[in-house]
């Protein structure tokens, strides 16, 4: 049995934005399956439906065995929800927190008093316990959230941008907790990242979304492993004339899928320890200065570029309208 499926959802909000086109995916228990793709792909919207905030236009979609929207009670009781904000009181402290939540999911008693408990060890917040949860850190905040996720002891937890807003090293630390809720808890774990290499470390299973899309989907490996040869990048000193670079790049052979942003060009190629000399004797030829190059094997980025038709970064800050906030 799939732990999540999407089939075919389609969402519109009003002035004609569509969240959602038709997206499908499917999660297997005990795993963390990530939803990666820029602001406004779709990823928030398809949160609202898994999690029975929202429904779909068209479409269908089950958690861990339930269909949403025939029995969304039921759903809300076997999932728990990490939202992108805080979801906690902050004027409360961090206990009285995990204590409330306990008492909505019917969670009383001994059993209550035993998972707070355990709870706050497991996320070092056992000193800060009695403090207020607005004086904690970032970092300690999210731990809060996701602890208050995690009370009623959920099958699926759905953790949307967890790591927003936090710094490198309390991001590593919740890439650890993440990895131990599935390999010690067998936990299904939903989640949705516009962090090319946040995805790469944590998800078993990758859907790359685009334009309300799964537009690619696999595990991380196998989508690298899918683009042949290797990653060139140059910077040039100067942004060039329309087209200039491009006359001048596309007569060097074995190069394939160049873009040029302004100072930034971009290519694949074969062997790219060959094609970078003649690249950039084109480039000093057509009297292009460059400022950094660079040879790297496929990312996540040059598997979003040739599934989306362009760069990760410029999707991210493109225009579209972010769905959540509709």
């Amino acid at each position: 049995m799939t732990a999540i499926e999407a089939d075919d959802l389609t969402k519109t909000y009003g002035k004609g934005v569509r969240a959602l086109d038709g997206l499908s995916f499917s999660a297997q228990p005990g795993t963390v399956f990530g939803l990666l793709g820029p602001n406004g792909a779709g990823k928030s919207t398809t949160i609202k439906i898994l999690t029975t905030l929202s429904r779909p236009d068209s479409g269908r979609a089950r958690v861990a065995g339930i269909d949403v929207l025939a029995d969304p009670a039921r759903v809300r009781r076997t999932i728990g929800v990490v939202s992108q904000k805080p979801s906690f009181d902050p004027a409360a402290t961090g206990r009285e927190n995990l204590v409330l939540q306990g008492q909505i999911y019917d969670v009383t008693g001994r059993r209550l008093k035993r998972r707070v408990s355990e709870l706050l060890e497991r996320f070092d917040l056992t000193g800060a316990a009695n403090r207020a949860a607005r004086h904690y850190s970032g970092g300690m905040q999210r731990r809060l959230d996701i602890a208050l996720g995690l009370l009623h002891e959920p099958e699926v937890l759905f953790l949307d941008e967890p790591t927003t807003g936090l710094d490198p090293e309390a991001r590593a630390e919740m890439w650890k907790e993440i990895g131990r809720l599935t390999e010690q808890e067998r936990l299904t774990i939903l989640l949705t990242t516009h962090y090319l290499e946040e995805a790469d470390e944590l998800a078993a299973q990758l859907a790359i979304v685009d334009r309300g899309r799964v537009v690619a989907a696999g595990t991380p490996d196998e989508l690298k492993s899918s683009l042949e040869g290797d990653s060139l990048q140059v910077e040039l000193a100067v942004v060039p004339a329309d087209g200039e670079v491009r006359r001048a790049i596309e007569r060097v052979p074995g190069l394939s899928e160049l873009v040029v942003d302004g100072r930034q060009v971009r290519a694949r190629a074969r062997d790219g320890a060959t094609a970078m000399p003649s690249l950039m004797a084109a480039l000093h030829e057509s009297g292009q200065a460059v400022t950094k190059l660079s040879l790297s094997r496929p990312s996540l980025d040059d598997v979003y570029l040739r599934v989306a038709g362009r760069a990760f970064g410029d999707a991210d800050s493109s225009e579209r309208p972010d769905e959540s906030a509709a």
